[in-house]
């Protein structure tokens, strides 16, 4: 049992009576109803941008505590700057989970309403002066990010016999997160419950995972196996988020993923998530097609902002309950 890996070339979502596009719609129909999970290859975006997105987490996590503190999450409403380690908490029933980071997203203009508002994901972000073309790296790959995720979104569409641009009306000031994280080794006295990240599901429409080769995610299949997702050269790996059962009700799924920090003493894992979600205020229900004649909605509607805020709060509240307990 593995997870798919999805060819992208030749693939034009204007044209969806092309051979190339029907095989891929199909494929991504497979994976989105069944583990949530695929790799993308041949997906446009330079692999000199992915090394340097790299190179620049490294240096960004190698940066003082004293440093991280002036630019933590917390300073402003945006939640943008450095989360510390074990500061988040995906598994409500695990423990912390064993990972530091640094949140970005696009330079939205603080006149824009959504800034105005104090919507979380629309706040400033908190360049680190110390590493001054830290803004330039991250803002050209958070822009390759978005078009790779509006393209994956055309593509979701098709497979539910949409037209392609179906997504793009709940799109029209996206949220875009681009974390870089940093895993430290798991403590040689843990007692085995210890992830980097534990059993969750995103939270959004899509995440676009760039990890190195260090490896140690997994992915829960229907069945409830866990299998790895190692890193594949050249590829990405995608999943689907919560806001698509939601939109599908159901028939596509947001599987649960978690890290294992497995590797050696003094080693550190690095990956780089991007989470898509629509606007703010975008209602989620069900699409055509997906709730037939006579059936009741799986899912309460909701707006993105209202799911996303909740998960953040939750997650973040219950790591600061276990290190005060």
């Amino acid at each position: 049992m593995s997870i798919p890996v999805i060819d992208l070339k030749d693939v034009d979502v204007n044209n969806p009576e092309c051979e190339a596009t029907q095989k891929v719609v199909a494929e991504l129909r497979k994976a989105a109803m069944h583990s949530g999970f695929f790799y993308v290859k041949n997906h446009s975006v330079p692999l000199q941008m992915i090394a340097r997105q790299f190179a620049l987490s490294k240096d960004l996590l190698a940066l003082s505590d004293e440093v991280k503190q002036k630019y933590d999450v917390k300073n402003f409403f945006g939640f943008r700057g450095f989360d510390k380690l074990n500061g988040q908490q995906l598994d409500p029933y695990g423990k912390p989970d064993h990972k530091e980071g640094f949140y970005c997203g696009k330079n939205y203009p603080q006149d824009h309403r959504f800034a105005i508002a104090k919507y979380q994901n629309y706040g400033p972000n908190q360049w680190p002066e110390e590493l001054p073309e830290c803004e330039e790296i991250c803002q050209e790959y958070i822009e390759a990010m978005y078009s790779l995720a509006d393209y994956l979104m055309k593509l979701l569409a098709l497979t539910l016999k949409l037209p392609a641009d179906y997504f793009d009306a709940s799109s029209q000031d996206p949220m875009g997160t681009l974390r870089m994280i940093r895993y430290p080794p798991t403590p040689e006295d843990e007692d085995g419950l210890t992830y980097g990240v534990g059993a969750h599901t995103d939270w959004g429409s899509v995440t676009i995972l760039a990890q190195d080769q260090v490896g140690g995610l997994e992915v829960c299949m229907p069945d409830g196996t866990w299998v790895a997702a190692p890193p594949i050269e050249g590829t990405f790996v995608v999943n689907l988020g919560d806001m698509i059962p939601k939109w599908t009700n159901g028939l596509y799924h947001s599987n649960p993923h978690r890290v294992k920090n497995t590797f050696s003493k003094g080693q550190y894992r690095y990956s780089i998530p991007f989470f898509y979600e629509p606007d703010y205020h975008a209602v989620i229900t069900p699409v055509l097609g997906t709730l037939q004649e006579g059936e009741q909605a799986k899912f309460e509607p909701c707006t993105v902002g209202e799911h996303l805020e909740q998960m953040y709060n939750r997650s973040y509240n219950k790591a600061a309950e276990n290190a005060v307990a």
